[in-house]
């Protein structure tokens, strides 16, 4: 989960999420774009700048269009940007792009618009493409709520704890297999200043529904809380949400990183991969680039589950996904390259060409047997895939929920509701108002969304 833009016009509300899932780490890198039209051996493809799909862009000519006679031409943006510009191009049905990267957050929204064009048929007729493969959680979380399949996982990820190994050795401290966030506090601040200029933990502190609201939401359900109760009745201002924010805000505030109220995913990796923070609590798949070749901290790294309170899990569930636009002139030439692009083939090819650490990973089952990525991604396969398993969508906390989703709610106003109250959580990561005024500020936020739900 990263972060959505403020920009989101709220006639287009039903675009949407996280994601994880799930990371821009590079400035835009866009190919030749979507002007030039479309074709039947042509297709234009609207991705976010992520590490994995910079590299999906280097790889697609010498073997996708190789192989096929298939062009694909990218247009690769920064998050922010490429959200803004899907909704558009989607809820207009313009058809300007084939396929765009979506989440599992929305995906069953734009499906019940009618905005995307279902995937059964192509994965019934493309044995090769084995869907059975495809992790179960993910196959579920692209399903909309006629049952139809409407997305194909890029790559998949939950959340969990990162640490220093030899840092934490050094300073005598022994992480739980198991950490309770209380735990976790505490060797926040031991850890504090263990090496020149290092801080206890990385937590986001970035505005954005997808960058603070992803980690801050799932402690909110850990510690007991919830955005809306089953009767969708606003929960920001109850005594559980605000024992969880203040915790987030007070532990990020004392060990956290400098500039944390401008710190997201990105900001996060660099400071754990530059040595300047001890722990980090965020996205699986931020574990590819703190073990690729190359990295400063390259097996310093240790991976424990999401820390918990009064849950018995509380990661996260994300997946970049690709989407076919309903309007898409080329549906089948984008079936081929989704097909391509979310293969068994694809995964092989990128650990022999990039290493088998940055495969993206957290969709297929089949991806756990490789003996060459389990070697390379030892440290943090096995954790990965279990948090994905035992992510609980429908059943994340502690009481019955009105809407799916772990680290967003399943409802279309959640971009603008969740970046406007991030907004007034960050200002109190930033020291400018309390965690009880920015409550106070979210929940009248909160009961203007949940009465257009009431006794629905």
């Amino acid at each position: 989960m990263r972060t959505q833009s403020r920009r989101t016009p709220r006639a287009l509300l039903a675009v949407a999420a996280a994601g994880t899932l799930i990371a821009p780490l590079l400035a835009a890198c866009s190919g030749a774009g979507a002007g030039g039209g479309s074709s039947a051996h042509s297709i234009n493809v609207l991705m976010v700048n992520n590490p994995q799909m910079v590299e999906l862009q280097k790889l697609t000519k010498d073997n996708f269009t190789k192989d096929t006679g298939i062009e694909v031409n990218f247009t690769v943006l920064p998050e922010n940007d490429v959200r803004d510009k899907i909704s558009q191009d989607f809820a207009n049905q313009a058809g300007q792009y084939d396929v765009a990267t979506l989440s599992n957050y929305e995906i069953p929204i734009y499906a019940k618009n009618g905005w995307l064009e279902p995937m059964d048929s192509y994965v019934r007729k493309d044995t090769a493409f084995d869907q059975q493969d495809i992790l179960k959680p993910m196959r579920q979380a692209l399903t909309a709520a006629d049952g139809k399949l409407y997305g194909e996982p890029f790559y998949g990820e939950s959340s969990f704890l990162m640490y220093r190994k030899d840092v934490f050795r050094k300073k005598g401290l022994t992480m739980p297999a198991h950490p309770t966030w209380q735990q976790v506090a505490d060797l926040a601040a031991k850890a504090d200043g263990a090496e020149p200029g290092m801080k206890g933990i990385c937590l986001r502190g970035l505005p954005g529904w997808g960058e603070m609201l992803a980690p801050l939401t799932t402690v909110v359900n850990t510690f007991g809380g919830t955005w809306f109760d089953k009767d969708w009745q606003a929960q920001l201002d109850a005594p559980a949400f605000k024992q969880a924010t203040r915790f987030y805000v007070d532990l990020v505030r004392k060990h956290g990183e400098s500039g944390a109220a401008q710190s997201g995913f990105a900001e996060c990796l660099n400071n754990m991969t530059q040595g300047k923070t001890a722990m980090w609590y965020d996205a699986t798949s931020g574990a590819g680039s703190l073990e690729a070749a190359g990295s400063p901290v390259k097996g310093k790294i240790g991976y424990v589950p999401a820390p918990v309170e009064k849950t018995d899990s509380s990661g996260w569930l994300y997946t970049w996904a690709w989407g076919i636009q309903k309007a898409s002139k080329n549906p089948g030439d984008a079936w081929k390259f989704i097909s391509w692009a979310s293969s068994r083939d694809y995964e092989k090819l990128v650990g022999e060409k990039a290493g088998w650490a940055n495969v993206p990973a957290g969709k297929r089952t089949s991806t756990y047997d490789i003996p060459q990525y389990r070697k390379e991604a030892a440290a943090f396969a096995d954790v990965t895939r279990d948090a994905i398993a035992a992510a609980k969508p429908d059943d994340p906390g502690v009481q019955p929920r009105p809407a799916p989703g772990i680290q967003f709610v399943g409802i279309p106003e959640f971009t603008d509701l969740g970046t406007k109250v991030s907004q007034e959580i960050s200002s109190a990561v930033a020291g400018r108002q309390s965690v009880d005024d920015a409550l106070k500020k979210a929940q009248k936020l909160a009961e203007a969304v949940g009465k257009k739900y009431e006794g629905s």
